[in-house]
């Protein structure tokens, strides 16, 4: 209830800010519209033997493909890592996640679980792409991907399909192993995302990737978008990610504020899923936000025949200013367990300091990394990004006691370019667990590479 309160509170400031903003830009358009030499940009001339300025990168994409947010980032990197022909094209990428954590921990927090500090690779992935006869007008894409998944040491497969460009059906049509749809949050890759890793809930409760079909519309003239998907284990089965043998999730969001011009994004979803979990039995169990850590909420697998899943997501990109909320509640059918419900989410603010952008993708409702305007290799100082965020995840319910976590995290990100990043984090939580109340503080940073 707290969490929904502050998200309320956030959102009120939020909306101020987007309306004050709003009449400051009204104001700007009035004006421009009485003076038309004041609306079109004026060249200025360029120093002879100095290069132009650097072009502000673009804040809305409209395109996706079959790599969907795993693509690698727009600005090419090297270009030894593509091949064309008539047929196909192809274009190799990869990347790395390598990460520190250190504890402080209370004492009961240390009756509850111990911690040790360490290092580990998080993620380490080879990615391909590409097109299928180009030369058609129809755009059918194709993704491979292979991860190493360090919190299980194991190899698997990632996002992996086809995707159909459907326009008769006002979007795309994708077959293979991707994720789901559901939450933003989920959506986004771990190398786009704010902080190093998602809320103890989203991890606890939404699989990595499922095989299925789904199909990703969007009518710009109504500024509307969804994502409906059906998803089984056919193929998965026996894969850690594998915990349902099937299920259906969807999401339907509007953009009542999406403008190129200005810079700024108002994304306001909603999502449902069902799911039938795999063998009659579910668990659900999640990391306290950082992967060198050991797991903080864990229900234990108990019995169950379906979940149902509902919840929402806002949010806002200013220029410089970005905020987000998610929030959503699990109904487990469970006869042994008197059919408990789970509920969390999180709220998120951050703010850029220098000349960059964090684009916003409207075929697939979510956000790419942040685009340094001039990076550090361009004698730039690429970007930096304070990050505040505060979560919270109950398991406790009716029979099941999974725990209750909450945890404040507060982040510096320094993206040197749009392919090299480096994280800075600390966070203070509380785990409600084993008839103990023990906190602790995190010291986290993140070395990240992916092209």
């Amino acid at each position: 209830m707290r969490i929904i309160v502050k998200s309320l509170l956030l959102w009120l400031a939020v909306v101020s800010f987007i309306f004050a903003e709003g009449e400051v830009s009204a104001q700007q358009s009035d004006t421009q519209s009485s003076n038309p030499s004041a609306s079109a940009p004026q060249p200025s001339p360029t120093p002879t033997g100095q290069d132009p300025p650097a072009e502000s990168p673009k804040t809305l994409e409209d395109t996706i493909d079959a790599s969907e947010d795993d693509e690698p980032p727009s600005r090419k990197l090297i270009r030894w890592n593509e091949y064309q022909s008539p047929n196909f094209t192809l274009q190799f990428g990869a990347g790395i996640l390598y990460d520190y954590g250190a504890f402080a921990q209370d004492q009961d927090s240390k009756r509850q679980i111990a911690m040790y500090p360490g290092h580990k690779v998080r993620d380490f992935r080879l990615l391909f792409r590409g097109k299928l006869f180009p030369r058609i007008k129809r755009s059918i894409t194709w993704s491979a991907g292979v991860m190493y998944d360090a919190p299980n040491s194991a190899w698997r497969m990632r996002q992996t399909g086809i995707m159909i460009a459907t326009p008769e059906l006002w979007g795309s049509v994708f077959v293979g192993r991707s994720k789901e749809g559901f939450s933003l949050n989920k959506i986004m890759v771990g190398y786009d995302g704010l902080t190093m890793e998602r809320s103890t809930l989203n991890d606890a409760t939404i699989p990595i990737l499922a095989d299925g079909i789904k199909w990703l519309g969007y009518i710009p003239k109504r500024k509307i978008l969804w994502n409906l998907g059906y998803y089984n284990d056919v193929l998965s089965k026996g894969q850690s990610f594998s915990t349902y043998s099937s299920q259906v999730s969807g999401r339907f969001v509007v953009l009542p504020i999406l403008s190129e011009k200005e810079n700024k994004v108002l994304h306001l979803g909603v999502m449902v899923r069902v799911g039938k979990p795999l063998d009659n039995k579910i668990r659900f169990r999640s990391r306290p936000e950082s992967n060198v850590a050991p797991y903080f909420i864990d229900t234990g697998t108990f019995e169950s025949d379906s979940t149902r899943m509902a919840g929402f997501e806002a949010y806002y990109r200013g220029k410089r200013w970005f905020f987000g909320n998610e929030y959503w509640w699990v109904f487990v059918s469970s006869n042994t367990k008197s059919n408990p419900t789970f509920h969390g989410g999180d709220v998120i603010m951050s703010y850029l300091f220098n000349d960059a952008t964090r684009p916003y993708n409207t075929a697939g409702g979510y956000f790419r990394a942040v685009d340094p305007k001039r990076s550090v290799f361009e004698g730039g100082p690429g970007a930096w990004e304070l990050v505040l965020r505060y979560t919270r995840s109950d398991f406790n319910d009716k029979t099941v006691q999974g725990g209750t976590f909450g945890r404040f995290t507060s982040q510096v990100n320094w993206y040197l370019s749009q392919n090299l990043r480096l994280e800075f984090n600390y966070g203070y939580g509380r785990l409600n667990r084993f008839d103990l109340k023990g906190n602790t503080q995190f010291l986290q940073s993140r070395f990240q590479f992916y092209f």
